[in-house]
């Protein structure tokens, strides 16, 4: 066996700042598009592991997000839980865990995401939020209740 041999690479930790774990396998450019980050607005070092393995049940892989120096609102959470159900967020202060909780996605979901039908009535200038019942966790599954929709795409319907 060579000397060289990496048999872990691992993501550097982060002191003040913000880690999004168990991110569905393949979803952390959604994660970032969520957080508006670009190449223009990079403040602080941002980390991705993307398709990393794990052995949280239910799960084979994973994707992992650490963002230095940021925390996280209810309504980008709320956005989170929509592309990643099984996702853990963890506040990092000083290097250590202050906060950790699994996001969580409610019975109902208003205001954040569209709907992908054109003739409905959330689309047609009317003053009415869009609004979706969760039928399915996991993977997600949404239904409008104005026009019985079931939304396909979450990600590209994210308001």
């Amino acid at each position: 066996m060579p000397a060289d041999r990496v048999e872990d690479i691992k993501i550097p930790p982060i002191r003040n700042g913000t880690v999004i774990d168990h991110i569905t396998d393949g979803q952390s450019l959604n994660v970032l598009k969520i957080l508006g980050v670009n190449e223009n607005n990079i403040d602080s070092s941002i980390s991705i592991g993307i398709h990393v393995s794990t052995n949280k049940a239910g799960m084979k892989w994973k994707d992992i997000v650490k963002l230095e120096d940021m925390e996280l609102d209810p309504i980008t959470v709320s956005k989170i839980a929509l592309i990643a159900p099984q996702a853990t967020i963890s506040i990092i202060r000083d290097y250590y865990i202050a906060e950790k909780f699994n996001v969580k996605l409610d019975e109902s979901v208003t205001g954040i995401v569209k709907c992908s039908n054109p003739n409905c009535i959330t689309n047609k200038g009317e003053p009415v939020s869009p609004r979706f019942l969760v039928e399915e966790r996991c993977p997600p599954k949404l239904r409008c209740v104005y026009c019985d929709r079931i939304l396909m795409n979450i990600s590209d319907n994210l308001i």
